[in-house]
């Protein structure tokens, strides 16, 4: 239960409010981080490479005047070191080639950064080329130039086969990316922290109507129907608290009429039954004065006789049933509790039925299992499920008494009814305690009033106590009763525990 809880609470709006808002917090901030640091990057590096390719071709062309084609070795390494020279800063490695022979600012230096490529393309070109490389971990500009000669003996179109190349190092460049790129981290944490404060406002202004929703809707759940929501602004949730409140206004009203047709209905039959009960009296000592003369009346008359005094004993029956419905519906159902010896209540309350022989009984030896009880509900109890069974299943009807202890809860009683008929179909279990209900629906007219099992379970539930219908594995309908027995001690035997007591067929 506590995992459910805890992933309900990571499913909850809050949760997702904060995440769509860290959410979308983080990918603006990163998108106009990566937007921004490339432009920034851009412009740092191509200032950088366009202040160097027009100070080298500038100083190139300020060098290239004092030399004449062709160029020995020697003249060749003396141009390379002028144009190295040339920077201010000194920090230039400068590399010449001309029609084979090569010279470099810093001797023995390789020139690792120059590629073949560039070199290609510098010769089959006529503009400066650029290329950034990184070598051993260090960012560098490689800038390539051909260099052309003013000579009267050559064309302008003719080239002097002479190509400078320039390799400047970009640590500071990439110093200064590096710092841009540490500002938009630093400013994407605040900036995420500051979209979680406002996630957390913002769930909390909505979360707070829905809250409002949820107490309002367990509090209806609960029966206080009267509950209304107090409507504040014009917004959905607003709307949302108004038609709350319609509906539980509507509720309520419909609920009360309910209520009151049902006080009407209950009132009706109360009074009915009570009336009824004047004229059945009469009608049942008359009755009971025909059925001893039925003897001596003619077949006809006599069958008569005894279909009216059969029909005023069931209407009797009725009555006595809705009488006792009528209390429990009212309130005014009681317990009259005495400790009694359970299984001399169960064996009276079979005797008094003539049942004894009828109903095959595994009950403890007396005095083994008392309890304080109601011994009228009891006898009711026992008499409707016995009856019940006698009347919808088969013979044998098996009957068992025993206790057992629950934990924390002191002894129990146990009472099981079990018949050897078919059983009960698993659409009807459901309805099987409720009033008026007949399994066979298509007589209208059968001994019992339909109020039998209701009438068991009204008497149960005043003693705390549980009953439930199923199908036996064996056969049969089983109905179980469960009782607690108060403060009184089982007596021991171990012979009557749920565990080791005998089994119904």
């Amino acid at each position: 239960m506590a995992r459910v809880r805890g992933l309900s609470r990571l499913r909850g709006v809050r949760v997702r409010l904060v995440l769509a808002f860290a959410l979308v917090t983080a990918v603006a901030t990163l998108s106009t981080g990566a937007l921004t640091f490339r432009e920034a990057r851009t412009g740092v590096l191509q200032q950088s490479q366009d202040a160097v390719i027009r100070q080298f071709r500038d100083h190139v062309n300020n060098v290239v005047a004092d030399y004449r084609l062709p160029l020995s070795p020697a003249q060749l390494q003396s141009f390379a070191d002028d144009v190295a020279k040339s920077e201010p800063a000194q920090s230039w490695r400068v590399l010449a080639a001309y029609r084979g022979l090569s010279a470099t600012s810093t001797p023995k230096d390789p020139f690792a950064e120059l590629t073949q490529d560039m070199r290609t393309a510098v010769a089959t070109h006529s503009s400066a080329l650029f290329q950034r490389v990184t070598v051993h971990g260090r960012p560098a500009l490689v800038v390539g130039l051909p260099v052309p000669f003013e000579d009267s003996r050559r064309t302008a179109t003719e080239r002097s086969g002479l190509s400078v190349f320039l390799t400047v190092p970009q640590i500071a460049e990439q110093r200064s990316i590096d710092a841009l790129v540490g500002a938009v981290e630093r400013a994407t944490v605040p900036a995420l922290v500051l979209a979680v404060l406002l996630a957390l406002l913002a769930a909390r202004g909505v979360l707070r109507p829905v809250r409002a929703l949820r107490d309002a809707t367990r509090s209806i759940a609960e029966g206080h129907l009267d509950t209304r929501l107090t409507v504040e602004g014009s917004d959905e949730l607003a709307d949302l608290s108004h038609t709350f409140n319609e509906t539980a206004a509507a509720l309520e009203e419909s609920v009360a009429e309910l209520r009151r047709m049902e006080t009407r209905a209950r009132r009706f039959a109360a009074d009915v039954s009570h009336e009824l009960r004047t004229p059945l009296a009469a009608m049942s000592a008359v009755t009971d004065v025909l059925d001893e003369d039925a003897a001596h009346l003619d077949p006809d008359t006599a069958t008569a006789v005894r279909l009216i005094s059969e029909e005023t004993v069931k209407l009797a029956r009725l009555v006595d049933d809705l009488m006792e419905m009528s209390r429990f519906d009212a309130g005014a159902a009681t317990l009259h509790l005495d400790d009694i010896d359970l299984a001399e209540s169960v064996r009276s309350t079979l005797a008094t039925r003539a049942w004894l022989g009828t109903v095959h009984t595994q009950l403890p030896p007396p005095g083994a299992l008392r309890g304080r009880l109601d011994p009228r509900r009891l006898d009711v109890i026992v008499a409707n499920l016995v009856a019940n069974a006698l009347r919808h299943g088969a013979p044998p009807v098996h009957l068992r008494l025993f206790g057992y202890d629950r934990p924390g809860a002191g002894p129990w009683a146990v009472i099981e009814v079990l018949d050897s008929g078919p059983g009960i179909p698993d659409d009807v279990l459901p309805l099987i305690f409720d009033r008026f209900y007949k399994t066979d629906t298509a007589r209208t007219r059968t001994e019992g009033s339909g109020l039998g099992l209701a009438i068991t379970t009204e008497n149960v539930r005043l003693h705390h106590g549980t009953v439930h219908a199923a199908n036996h594995p064996g056969g049969g309908a089983l109905f179980t009763v469960e009782l607690p027995l108060s403060q009184n001690e089982l007596a021991p035997d171990p012979s009557e525990t749920p565990a080791e007591g005998g089994q119904l067929p």
